[in-house]
């Protein structure tokens, strides 16, 4: 039987190998660019809000495995919440991956958050937890920056 990090190595992988939502959105209500300058990791988030909902979310950019295969599951559990929701997975994730204190999160958002256990395993590696998070910050940067075209730094 694979062993549970193989498993999540191999998700990590095949995510940072085939990105999902890896696109540009022609018309999005928010957007936001995201660069860590100590690793030259970098990524656009283009959201769709509709009724309070993210009905669209996608991605472009490029960074290491670690990078992009977060922002891509990052876009397939955010897809179709709301904006309370998917700031619960974010600070479920950030606390995650930064070995902070989790917050309780809603019962109908636990499989979205189990879905990102692959990327627990980041916290015992420093350096990676700024890649894990990249993403997570500009998306946040996206829906709840006062710029259209929200920057984010990661040092």
């Amino acid at each position: 039987m694979m062993d549970l990090r193989e498993l999540y190595q191999d998700i990590i992988l095949d995510h940072g190998r085939h990105p999902r939502n890896f696109r540009c959105i022609a018309e999005p209500s928010n957007i936001a660019k995201g660069h860590n300058p100590l690793c030259g990791d970098k990524v656009r988030v283009f959201v769709i809000l509709q009724d309070g909902r993210i009905s669209d979310v996608a991605l472009q950019g490029s960074g290491c495995a670690i990078s992009t295969a977060s922002a891509s599951l990052m876009t397939e559990v955010i897809k179709g919440k709301t904006l309370p929701e998917a700031d619960s997975l974010y600070r479920a994730f950030h606390a995650r991956v930064t070995g902070g204190a989790e917050p309780q999160i809603p019962a109908a958002l636990e499989d979205d958050a189990d879905r990102l256990l692959p990327l627990g395993g980041v916290k015992a590696y420093p350096a990676r937890v700024k890649c894990a998070t990249l993403a997570w910050h500009t998306l946040d940067a996206a829906l709840h920056g006062a710029a259209a075209d929200a920057a984010v730094k990661t040092e």
